[in-house]
């Protein structure tokens, strides 16, 4: 009983991959949608639980240890859930829309500014802790990043010396960066191709854990 509890999962995940593979080499769009349809399907049901494990988390904290910051993420949850519905039903016109212009949008907006200050104090921390060339590169990078984007929108700059800025930092963007993404997306690449194959193989059982 035991072995053939852990032997299903193997032979169904298995089963499903190459089926998946070869809906991918082979135009057989039947399968391809059917697989597609399945999965979307459990996404949807697998979305639906980590929600409600959320709520229900949070409401036993709120009941127990008087959790301020989860009560603010049940009543936040609530009132998207209801606005949703309210939309949906015609009685408010684009308030979702309008809680995430209002609320959502600043928010990413104000992260995503002190991002920023917090990758120049880990840059100075590091330059504390490990002074090498890399550190310092990393250091030189974020002010550069940083002043650029200042000085390039600073309105007693002559016009020319805000073109060099821009350079710089298309430079920066364009070279460094995209050069740091592409070498992460190639290594992902490569990583998700060794865990597609061990998976095939039966090598790979990550379900069993």
């Amino acid at each position: 009983m035991a072995r053939v509890k852990h032997l299903l999962p193997l032979v169904i995940a298995v089963f499903f991959g190459w089926l998946t593979l070869i809906g991918l080499l082979i135009p057989v769009p039947d399968i391809t949608r059917l697989v597609l349809g399945w999965a979307s399907l459990l996404v949807a049901f697998a979305l639906i639980l980590g929600v409600l494990n959320l709520f229900v988390v949070h409401v036993n904290r709120v009941m127990r240890q008087k959790n301020i910051y989860s009560l603010f993420l049940i009543t936040s949850m609530m009132a998207v859930f209801a606005i949703t519905l309210t939309d949906m039903r015609d009685l408010t016109n684009n308030w979702l829309d309008r809680y995430f212009v209002w609320v959502q949008a600043p928010l990413e907006a104000a992260l995503s500014s002190l991002l920023a200050f917090f990758l120049l104090f880990a840059g100075f921390q590091l330059m504390k802790r490990q002074r090498t060339v890399w550190s310092l590169l990393f250091l030189v990078t974020a002010l550069l990043v940083l002043g650029t984007n200042v000085l390039q929108v600073t309105p007693w700059l002559p016009p020319r010396f805000s073109q060099g800025f821009i350079q710089i930092q298309d430079i920066i963007h364009n070279v460094i960066v995209n050069a740091g993404m592409r070498g992460l997306l190639i290594g992902v690449a490569l990583g998700t191709i060794m865990l597609a194959i061990r998976m095939l193989i039966g090598l790979e059982r990550p379900y069993n854990k």
